[in-house]
C-alpha cells in the first residue's frame, strides 16, 4: 500500500513539473510578446496649428466656435504599452497636452527632433526650470541641431541645467531602443537655416514607418520617395499644401510637395499613405488619407 502511495506521488509530481516547466517555457516563448510598440499621432497641423493666428476662413471661424476640434502640431509618440517606455518625434508648441496623451504628463524617455523650425523643438521649453526642471530627458538630434540648441538661450540654459542631454544621431545610421525599436535618421532638403532637417525611419518588431514632416520637394530630393516607401508598411509625409494658389505668398519661398504629387509618386507603393503636418490653408485637411490626430498604429 505504501508502495502504491509513493509511486502515485512520483506521478503526480512529475506531471506538476512538467506542467510547470510547460508554464515556463510559454511564458518565455518567442511567440509571446514582450513588448506591444504602437504608434500614437499626437498632431496634424503645420507649425502654427488650426486655428492659425488671423485666420477668418471658415475652418478657423468654426473652431473658434466650438464647431470643429482645434488641430494640434504635427507630431508622433512611439510606446511600448507594457513597459510603458515612450519617445516623441519632434517637440512642439503643443508639448504639454501630446505628452499628457502620451505617458499621462510623465516626462518621455527620448526625443527624436527633425530640425530647427517653430513647430519641431519648441515644446522643449516645457522641460525647464518654468515648468518640471526634468533631469537628462535625452534629445536625439543630428549634431548641427544639437550645437543650435547649445549656443543658443534659452535652450542652452536647458542643456546647462540638465533638463536635456543632447544625444547626437548620425545619418542613415540605425540607433537601437530598448524593446527592440530602431529609430533612423536622413538627411532631407528643407530650408535649414539654423539646423539640418531630417526625417526617419522607425522599425518596430512587427512595422516599419517613415516620418517626413518637411521637405521642400521631392525633386530636390537625392533619393526616391518612391522606392523607400517601398521598403515600409506606414508613410507620414509632408502634407503642408495641396495647391501651390492656397497661400498668399509665393511659394517658393516656403516650398513643399503639393499633396496630388506625392499620391501620384506613392500610388500602388508598398506603404500606406498618412499625410501629416497640414497647413490650415489646406483644402484636404479632412481626406481620408490625412492621419487624425489619436490614431494608434502597432508597431
Amino acid at each position: 500500500m505504501i508502495r502504491w502511495l509513493v509511486l502515485a506521488l512520483a506521478v503526480a509530481t512529475s506531471a506538476g513539473g512538467a506542467a510547470l516547466d510547460r508554464t515556463a517555457r510559454a511564458a518565455h516563448s518567442p511567440q509571446t510578446p514582450a513588448v506591444e510598440w504602437e504608434l500614437v499621432v499626437l498632431g496634424v497641423a503645420q507649425d502654427a496649428g488650426i486655428p492659425h493666428l488671423n485666420c477668418q476662413q471658415p475652418l478657423c471661424t468654426a473652431i473658434r466656435a466650438g464647431q470643429r476640434r482645434a488641430e494640434r502640431v504635427a507630431s508622433l509618440g512611439l510606446r511600448d504599452r507594457v513597459s510603458g517606455r515612450a519617445y516623441l518625434f519632434d517637440a512642439t508648441p503643443d508639448f504639454n497636452a501630446q505628452v499628457h496623451a502620451l505617458t499621462g504628463g510623465r516626462p518621455p524617455d527620448g526625443i527624436f527632433l527633425t530640425h530647427a523650425h517653430i513647430g519641431h523643438y519648441t515644446g522643449l521649453m516645457y522641460l525647464g526650470r518654468e515648468s518640471i526642471g526634468a533631469r537628462d530627458v535625452p534629445v536625439y538630434a543630428t549634431p548641427r541641431m544639437g550645437d543650435f540648441l547649445t549656443r543658443n538661450g534659452p535652450w542652452s540654459q536647458l542643456v546647462s541645467l540638465g533638463n536635456i542631454v543632447t544625444r547626437p544621431l548620425e545619418y542613415d545610421a540605425p540607433l537601437t531602443l530598448p524593446g527592440d525599436v530602431r529609430v533612423t535618421a536622413f538627411k532631407v532638403p528643407h530650408r535649414d537655416e539654423f539646423s539640418d532637417t531630417v526625417g526617419y525611419i522607425i522599425q518596430g518588431p512587427r512595422t516599419r514607418a517613415l516620418f517626413i514632416p518637411d521637405i521642400d520637394r521631392w525633386e530636390k530630393w537625392d533619393r526616391s520617395v518612391r522606392a523607400l516607401a517601398d521598403t515600409v508598411d506606414l508613410a507620414f509625409l509632408d502634407g503642408t499644401f495641396a495647391s501651390p494658389t492656397e497661400v498668399n505668398r509665393n511659394i517658393e519661398e516656403i516650398p513643399h510637395p503639393m499633396m496630388p504629387a506625392t499620391r501620384a509618386l506613392l500610388k500602388g507603393s508598398r506603404a500606406r499613405l498618412w499625410f501629416i503636418h497640414v497647413n490650415h490653408t489646406n483644402a484636404e485637411l479632412d481626406a481620408a488619407d490625412v492621419v487624425r490626430e489619436g490614431m494608434t498604429f502597432p508597431m
